[in-house]
């Protein structure tokens, strides 16, 4: 399994001492918090795509991606969101390839439509065609990326004729696409068409809500063909705080939640840490729940934590993800290693899809859908 951290970038003031960082502070800051993650050990380091205040998360994460990928070896950079539904595919399928190319195939995707409304008009879009726009761009862009004459009409954007994507993927092999979603089974009806990975960023939701999502994309990803239903990709999210002593990692927390913009006003942190992957309390409280995750969601290949939110400033951050790489992370990869079925997928790399290509398979886990199968005309 992969572990790693994202980040979705806000700027919120620190609810103890007043400080608001300047947006300069914010950028330079999530670069630290790649390079600790690198560092540190851990596998993955994601960004999500904003184009509102109060984030500063990229409106072109390959920017990101490119500048942290000359500073990093080893570290696999990937998206917490990348807005297909607002972001003209062409430009998704050139940017994606050259940041590919420039890491040297350490780039992957979560593909998303994004939950504030105000964007979609500052691109010439329309929320409520949220779910066709998810559906069209990316059969424009899975094509864009594996032909390289491609004719293309659509709904949403003027035609295609005889179109090639330059650059070209690395090594002829696309960056993985994960299909992101909190809440819309249309989405993991689409990752299982196409044999892409499906990443359920259950911070909000709980466990009971997770499942059947997870369920139902790996119902669909056999029914489609590519293997049995343990053989999906899923990725999770959650979010951990940690000290020594539970006590004092509530007590440290409690204020950032309380005021955070994504959880303040609601249940309460104990009923949000009860209901939702949220845990704050020691490194072996944050194992333990970890390791649950598999009870409803089996198997999985990816794990991101969400580490720097809520205000919470650079030096706790940072010792947050030391904590993670040198005391978390070690003990789950040898619990997961030792529960982990024969046979469970490897989590995606550039390396293991190029390997697939070489010995000719699909590079794509699970291949393309089966014969006969009718793309999903709704995915969302």
């Amino acid at each position: 399994m992969q572990f790693g951290i994202f980040s979705i970038g806000d700027v919120t003031p620190d609810p103890t001492t007043g400080r608001v960082p300047t947006e300069h502070q914010r950028i330079t800051s999530t670069v630290a918090m790649a390079q600790k993650a690198e560092e540190v050990g851990l596998d993955v380091f994601a960004i999500g795509q904003h184009h509102n205040p109060p984030f500063v998360a990229p409106a072109n994460p390959p920017i990101f991606m490119a500048h942290v990928a000359a500073q990093t070896s080893r570290l696999l950079l990937s998206t917490a969101t990348t807005l297909i539904t607002t972001t003209d595919p062409v430009r998704i399928a050139e940017d994606y390839a050259y940041v590919q190319h420039l890491s040297e195939g350490r780039v992957d995707l979560t593909l998303g439509r994004g939950n504030t409304g105000p964007v979609y008009p500052w691109f010439g879009k329309d929320i409520r065609a949220g779910i066709p726009l998810a559906v069209e761009n990316y059969a424009l862009l899975h094509r864009l990326w594996r032909e390289e004459d491609v004719d293309w009409s659509g709904r949403f954007r003027t035609p295609l004729e005889h179109f090639t994507a330059t650059p070209r993927p690395l090594d002829g092999v696309p960056p993985f696409v994960w299909h992101g979603s909190i809440r819309s089974p249309e989405i993991a009806e689409q990752a299982a068409y196409y044999g892409d990975g499906f990443f359920h960023n259950n911070i909000f939701w709980n466990k009971e809500h997770t499942g059947r999502m997870v369920e139902l994309y790996r119902e669909r990803y056999a029914h489609y063909g590519h293997g049995t239903p343990e053989e999906g990709i899923v990725g999770l999210g959650g979010q951990v705080f940690m000290r020594p002593n539970s006590q004092d990692a509530v007590r440290e927390f409690r204020p950032y939640f309380d005021r955070a913009p994504v959880y303040g006003g609601g249940p309460s942190l104990e009923e949000f840490t009860e209901m939702t992957p949220l845990t704050v309390g020691t490194p072996e409280q944050v194992i333990e729940k970890t390791l649950s995750f598999r009870d409803y969601a089996g198997d999985y290949q990816r794990q991101l934590f969400l580490i720097d939110h809520a205000g919470l400033p650079l030096e706790t951050v940072l010792e947050q993800i030391e904590i993670l790489g040198e005391e978390v992370v070690p003990v789950l990869r040898k619990e997961v290693a030792a529960r982990a079925p024969e046979g469970t997928p490897a989590p995606p790399t550039h390396q293991l899809l190029r390997a697939r290509r070489d010995a000719g398979q699909d590079p794509v886990p699970g291949g393309p859908p089966a014969a006969g199968a009718e793309a999903p005309s709704r995915a969302g």
